[in-house]
């Protein structure tokens, strides 16, 4: 889910000053990937280590990921630290130098042009002994697999906004709805949503110039709101922007189709077999036309093959997801009313029926 944060590090990490903590390419022989936990100096720091690979680290009161690039002096490991002051090429702002020590590894931390540098102590993390803070999901129980560092960021109490009907995130500040009196798996699916969008928010401030970190400009925003909630099914749209620093803004939407009961992705087709790639794109232009001027709807004809979809009262909405960057102000949504599609209907589901209610 991360991948197009993680790919964009990497590139900005290139810009880094080379070798500004001497050593030389490659790593020490017993160099292994892991993710660590101790202390910097006084400060406790969580450490993900990829030696051929994305390094980072954080400083358990800050939370943002710091990116760290791998290089070996003799035997020991060495791993540049950089970080953006504007939004040119990033500065070297620290170097670490680790040996392998009983327990875990053992060396200095030193800010360039430091009279001395800082003790580092870190023991193997086992993210699985971890106690749980949050509910227990599927999202969560990957997340403490795949990526333990976003694991000890988001593995806290979320605050529960006044009626119930929301949660927020307290360090990214991410807000998704909640359905009071819902299903345990259903709020896991909800909660498995917000997981998601929270990891994907602290990425891309961690790749913002510094001064731009706490700009609520910056970053990533998500809007979400349920767009039908009945005895089977809720559907939700998320719209997404973001900036994370690159050559420029960008922004998506994600239709959610979710069973009330098993808290289960829906897909469309479930619904409405006959609404495949090629009747979705011919209802979507035929429903589109008076909202778009001519040269979007060339545009919409040409290049907007697929659609993402959600549910509401009047039907099923359908927005273009494949659309060039340059023209996304042609992703008009269409609502397809259930009455055009009844013929698409798989009308003996349970769920379908609560669409086309007698």
């Amino acid at each position: 889910m991360l991948n197009w944060i993680f790919t964009a590090a990497l590139v900005l990490g290139a810009g880094a000053q080379a070798a500004g903590c001497g050593g030389t390419e490659g790593v020490p022989d017993w160099a292994r990937a892991g993710t660590f936990r101790g202390t910097l100096g006084t400060l406790p720091v969580a450490l993900s280590l990829d030696p051929r690979g994305e390094s980072r680290y954080f400083y358990e009161g800050r939370s943002l990921d710091l990116f760290l690039e791998a290089r070996r002096s003799g035997n020991a490991l060495v791993l540049e630290e950089s970080v953006r002051r504007d939004y040119g090429e990033r500065v070297l702002s620290g170097c670490f130098t680790l040996m392998p020590a009983p327990g875990g590894l053992k060396g200095t931390w030193q800010a360039p042009g430091a009279a001395r540098a800082l003790e580092v102590n870190l023991a193997p993390l086992d993210a699985a002994r971890l106690p749980l803070r949050l509910p227990l999901s599927p999202g969560l129980s990957a997340l403490r697999r795949d990526d333990p560092l976003a694991f000890l960021k988001l593995n806290r109490a979320w605050v529960t906004l006044p009626g119930a009907r929301a949660v927020r995130e307290p360090l990214s500040g991410v807000t998704y709805p909640r359905v009071p009196g819902a299903s345990g798996a259903l709020n896991a699916a909800l909660q498995d949503r917000q997981l998601r969008h929270a990891a994907d928010a602290l990425d891309c401030h961690a790749m913002l110039p510094e001064p731009a970190q706490n700009d609520p400009q910056e970053g990533y925003n998500l809007s979400a709101g349920i767009t039908l909630s009945n005895a089977r099914l809720l559907s939700l749209r998320e719209d997404v922007d973001y900036y994370c620093g690159g050559a420029h803004p960008s922004y998506w939407t994600e239709g959610v189709i979710l069973d009330r009961i098993t808290g289960r992705a829906v897909p469309l087709t479930t619904l409405f077999p006959k609404l495949g790639a090629a009747r979705q794109k011919t209802l979507y232009l035929s429903g589109v036309k008076a909202k778009v001027d001519a040269e979007c709807l060339n545009i919409l004809r040409n290049s907007g093959s697929a659609f993402t979809a959600y549910l509401s009262a009047a039907g099923v909405n359908l927005t273009p997801t494949d659309l060039p960057h340059a023209v996304g102000v042609c992703a008009e949504t269409v609502t397809l009313p259930y009455a055009t599609l009844r013929g698409d209907a798989n009308l003996g589901s349970p769920l379908v029926k609560t669409l086309y209610p007698k």
